[in-house]
């Protein structure tokens, strides 16, 4: 596994080679030192590293804050903050630039290390959770996959047919999508997969259930019954007149 690649931003040259020997010591590879928020745009450009050290009070007209702001803007490098001052206005400003950390003066190595080592860590699981949700975004606009989902299970992203739901439950804060054969519970709203589902297939029956209406095999008040497993589903007042609506009746 290639060593973890830092780049320093610091003005103060002795406590910049401090760091830089701190670094070093517990494994970390340092790909430069500059002193200016500038530099720091630049070097990010040219050097590519994977996370950022940076002090928020910078010589110069770009502070720390700034530079941080402008690098995760259009480079996605996460950044740490260094700083002597820990008051409620420097706070306040640093924190909208998103940092992954922030570390105040004087600190030891093992803060630089728990620091770098949690940033890393959620940066790759904030950049895995956005490849997933642009992947899905890229599908649903697709309209080839317009009869597709794909479902999160044990890690993987599992493709299902519409035609194969038979329900959705909603369960707390997540959902259960109910096939023949398997349930997959995701981490979603019955909002959001309702707008997921095809309208010209699925119904809303009760606040917690949605329906594929083909699945429906006979209506017996209160309940709907569902084909294959005869599963019961619970129809609520508010949504019997809608379910009605869409369907054909003798």
């Amino acid at each position: 596994m290639s060593k973890i690649s830092v780049l320093i931003v610091e003005d103060e040259s002795i406590v910049a080679k401090d760091i830089q020997h701190s670094l070093k010591k517990l494994g970390y590879n340092v790909l430069g030192i500059c002193s200016s928020g500038e530099d720091a745009i630049k070097l990010v450009e040219e050097l590519g590293p994977d996370i950022v050290l940076m002090d928020i009070m910078l010589k110069g007209t770009m502070n720390g804050i700034e530079a941080a702001a402008q690098i995760r803007e259009t480079n996605n490098i996460p950044v740490i903050f260094l700083t002597a001052y820990a008051d409620e206005n420097t706070l306040s400003k640093a924190k909208v630039s998103e940092p992954f950390g922030y570390i105040i003066k004087p600190f030891k190595e093992i803060d630089l290390h728990t620091s770098i080592e949690m940033a890393i860590y959620k940066h790759e699981k904030e950049s895995n959770l956005k490849k997933e949700r642009d992947f899905l975004y890229s599908i649903v606009e697709n309209k080839e996959f317009k009869d597709i989902l794909f479902v999160k299970s044990n890690s993987k992203l599992v493709k299902v047919k519409t035609s194969d739901i038979f329900y959705v439950e909603a369960l707390k804060d997540y959902v259960v999508v109910n096939t023949a054969t398997t349930r997959y519970t995701i981490h979603s709203t019955m909002k959001d997969i309702e707008k997921k589902l095809p309208a010209s297939d699925f119904v809303r029956v009760h606040r917690s259930f949605i329906v594929r209406i083909d699945k429906i095999v006979a209506i017996e008040q209160p309940n709907l019954i569902l084909e294959d497993d005869k599963k019961l589903i619970p129809l609520g007042g508010s949504y019997k007149d809608a379910l009605t609506k869409r369907l054909n009746l003798l």
